[in-house]
């Protein structure tokens, strides 16, 4: 065993506190008012109410799987209130409902243990397949002695597993609906939250008359109890906006019928949809949302101003005066511009999000002018029978709002003849035919009182991609010597004269995780150096080579928060945590084993950070992050995840930003800046690509048309690398028109690396390259094989995780049969070293 650098102390410190405090004074931001009357904030002298809900002393963190983070503590909506000074005069209820779960939550960790004992496999792997769903509530009988009620939606979802249209999950069942009505008809004031991570049906609560307030508080980390209380009182202020449409009806979304386990089909998934995803189909269509994309009310209004929009070749600026109109609260708006392209041969969606920007916090009557830019290729649109994104000719209106149904057509950019922006290759060819849907025509839009602006074609440049053709092998011209990485980092050898020194043995054994023969490597058990990591890359002491040492995410760091240590130093069995599963220390465990910790803040989930619609905010949480792996010396953060909210039941859809690809992009980028602004830290951006459903996860096949992987479900990803070139990407487990993620070149060389220039390495999810069905992560009748491990290397997915010694042996033989070249493997290796150069 290496050096630990967990702590030998469970005292709080100092870290940890001043997380907790940056995480408390900025995620109220991301809560999104659906509904208030001016109920919010609660008045001073209103600190005695009704408290009740599943979620109210059970309020969910954050999703279930690898994304769960094992802090400290967690602090509940109910202790949050009463640290506040709240009097909570239901606790009657609370108890009963307390008693409810406790027994409901006995039985499922039976049953899962049972069926993990039958099945030879760990608990955890049953539990990600069929996870764990609440008990009915206790029905409200009595009125409590206050004008107050606050009631706590809960939803949970996880990896492993999709989200069913179903009462308790995406509906409300009628508990719910009969306790919420109750208050609604017995209390002055009636509030209700959604502690959820993604959408659910709210028409209940639309339907209900005498609700004062809804809003959405998402999954806010282990403090969410006091942030939560921190916006009821008014201390935060809430200025969240949705990053996902919020339809009337399930039925409303495009994908429907046929998404995940709807139709019966988990094997093959048909993206009939293409390009319209969100508010791209409902806003081209005509279908008129519950809440739209972009939307939020705040304690405050706004009014808003286009002063000016300027463009030429290079970028499109709108300048938007913003003025707090309200009286009473200070607030945030946010400002979001988007452009209805001209309608010519190619079939276009009558809107797209090209910019936004957020102001200040504006006190009332306070004005503030803001900009918003883009580059004016970001409006291209992919013609597959160009292979090229295109900019046609004619009139791109630019429109300015707060929603997307709330936006005020502000200019005309005319544009002479069409561009070709960037010239490409077709990379993505469908391996059976998709029936996509077709936008209605449109009427042409009367534009001529608006600013009109000339491009003019003839200053645009095409950008033209040169693909890589082969991957030479490099020849040792040193032999006399043994390079190390210390001579790479000294100047005396460059990387390719290391990796052309190392045999095709020492590649191979890079190219996979570092596997221990006698472990599961299970989720967070695949790392023998940080306990509870996920998994490490393999590293050649001769040469100087270190490992790098990954921990999931990404609502914070992963890691198992209480181990014991031999006197000899070895690490003993037990303290292992996967959500309800908690592996006691054995009764045999020695008396004089010394006790290490790891406490991580878990920060609020992806989409409610999303929901900010703030990039400083989401830049420091992942400056927060990084503070951590500094401390407990994780090199790469298995995150940010940022997979396009295809359907609402997705199971994690919480660990992903949004169903727009421009804020899914930036999202990331601002997460991946905050935690490689630290020397030797670095993000693992994932699933790549177009991962949207968990059911048969590892053996679903995405059927997705060219323009539609490169404009929604790659556009976030191609972001991400080109504004904060993340150290490492991880591929996605499903296979895209017949080709694995981890085995597609034209992906991950083609796209990734030839036309976005990404620089790091590509790793596998877990077990992508190994038969899941084994360790029960995969239904024992599949249609599709897994990924081949030979197939990883040509393709340029450079670590196959965790790893085992049939990878390392696949390779090998892989070389030696001529299924793939040394060439390969090498560049592969120099990937994975590039990386490793950079880290400490």
């Amino acid at each position: 065993m290496g050096k630990l650098y967990a702590l030998t102390s469970d005292e709080v410190t100092a870290l940890e506190k001043e997380n907790q405090e940056l995480v408390r004074s900025l995620a109220g931001e991301c809560m999104v008012v659906l509904e208030n009357d001016g109920t919010l904030p609660l008045k001073k002298e209103e600190r005695t109410v009704a408290l009740y809900g599943s979620g109210a002393r059970h309020t969910v963190k954050g999703g279930t799987g690898s994304g769960d983070v094992n802090s400290r503590e967690v602090i509940n909506i109910y202790e949050g209130l009463k640290a506040e000074g709240f009097d909570v005069v239901s606790e009657d209820w609370l108890d009963e409902y307390d008693k409810i779960l406790s027994d409901a939550e006995s039985k499922y960790m039976d049953d899962v243990n049972k069926k993990a004992q039958e099945k030879h496999v760990p608990p955890i792997m049953i539990m990600f397949s069929t996870p764990f769903v609440s008990p009915d509530e206790n029905l409200i009988t009595d009125v409590k002695d206050t004008d107050v009620a606050i009631y706590v939606i809960s939803r949970n979802s996880g990896e492993g597993a999709d989200r069913f249209n179903v009462k308790k999950d995406y509906e409300l069942d009628d508990a719910e609906i009969a306790n919420i009505k109750f208050l609604a008809e017995n209390y002055k004031k009636t509030i209700v939250l959604l502690n959820t991570g993604a959408v659910i049906d709210t028409k209940p609560l639309r339907n209900t008359e005498g609700i004062n307030a809804v809003m959405i508080v998402g999954q806010m980390g282990n403090i969410g109890g006091n942030i939560v209380a921190d916006v009821l009182t008014g201390k935060s202020v809430p200025s969240g906006k949705l990053t996902d449409t919020w339809a009337e009806n399930y039925s409303d979304y495009p994908s429907s019928e046929t998404f995940s386990h709807n139709n019966g089909n988990v094997d093959d998934e048909y993206y009939t949809e293409g390009i319209y995803v969100g508010y791209r189909y409902f806003d081209t269509f005509g279908i008129k949302p519950a809440y739209s994309f972009g939307y939020g009310k705040g304690y405050t209004e706004f009014a808003y101003e286009v002063k000016d929009v300027t463009a030429d070749e290079k970028k499109v600026n709108v300048s938007v005066e913003v003025t707090n109109t309200g009286s009473e609260y200070a607030g945030r708006e946010v400002i979001q511009v988007y452009v209805t392209a001209p309608e010519g041969a190619i079939e276009k969606p009558f809107k797209e999000l090209r910019g936004f920007a957020k102001t200040s916090l504006l006190e009332p009557g306070q004005k503030e002018t803001v900009t918003v830019s883009f580059d004016t290729v970001s409006m291209a649109s992919y013609d597959i029978t160009r292979a090229a994104y295109v900019l046609e000719k004619g009139e791109y209106i630019v429109r300015a709002g707060n929603s997307s149904d709330n936006v005020t057509a502000a200019a005309v950019l005319s544009l002479d003849n069409d561009v070709v922006t960037v010239q490409c290759k077709n990379l993505f060819g469908l391996d059976e035919a998709v029936d996509e849907i077709h936008a209605p025509k449109r009427e042409k839009e009367d534009a001529s009182g608006l600013k009109h602006i000339e491009l003019s074609s003839a200053l645009f440049v095409t950008e033209k991609i040169e693909y890589q053709e082969n991957r030479p092998v490099l020849e040792d011209k040193r032999s006399g010597e043994k390079l190390t990485m210390d001579d790479v980092h000294e100047g005396r050898a460059t990387l390719e004269e290391l990796v052309a020194q190392l045999s095709l043995e020492e590649m191979a054994q890079l190219c996979v995780g570092l596997y221990d023969k006698s472990a599961s490597n299970v989720v967070g058990s695949a790392s023998g150096s940080v306990v509870g990591a996920a998994g490490e890359t393999v590293g050649i002491p001769d040469r100087k080579i270190i490992p790098t040492i990954n921990a999931d995410g990404p609502a914070g760091l992963r890691l198992q928060p209480h181990f014991k240590v031999a006197k000899d130093g070895k690490i003993l069995p037990g303290g292992e945590v996967f959500g309800m599963s908690v592996n006691p220390f054995p009764e045999d465990t020695p008396e004089d084993a010394i006790d290490y910790y790891q406490y991580c803040t878990a920060i609020p989930i992806a989409s409610t950070l999303a929901q900010s619609w703030d990039m400083d905010l989401i830049e420091k949480m992942g400056h927060l992050v990084g503070k951590e792996m500094q401390q407990f010396h994780i090199h790469l953060w298995l995150a940010p995840g940022m997979n396009i909210h295809r359907n609402p039941l997705c199971g994690r859809n919480f660990e992903y930003y949004s169903e727009d690809p421009l804020v899914s992009g930036s999202c990331a980028a601002a997460d991946t800046k905050g935690v490689q602004s630290f020397e030797g830290q670095g993000t693992t951006i994932k699933h790549f690509a177009a991962n949207s459903q968990e059911d048969n996860r590892m053996y679903n096949n995405a059927h997705v048309s060219e323009r539609t992987m490169r404009e929604i479900y790659l556009r976030g990803f191609e972001i991400a690398v080109k504004t904060s070139q993340p150290l490492s990407v991880m591929t996605s487990y499903n296979l895209i028109n017949g080709i694995h993620s981890a085995n597609n070149k034209d992906l991950l060389q083609g796209a990734l690396r030839d036309e976005w220039g990404f620089k790091g390495f590509v790793m596998t999810d877990w077990f992508s390259s190994q038969d899941a069905r084994s360790i029960g992560l995969a239904p024992e009748n599949v249609k599709y094989d897994c990924a081949s491990s030979p197939a990883c290397i040509e393709a340029g997915n450079d670590v196959q995780m965790p790893g085992c010694k049939q990878n390392v042996d696949d390779i090998i033989s892989g070389v030696n049969e001529g299924r793939i070249s040394l060439g390969d493997v090498q560049f592969c290796a120099g990937n994975i070293l590039g990386v490793v150069a950079q880290c400490k």
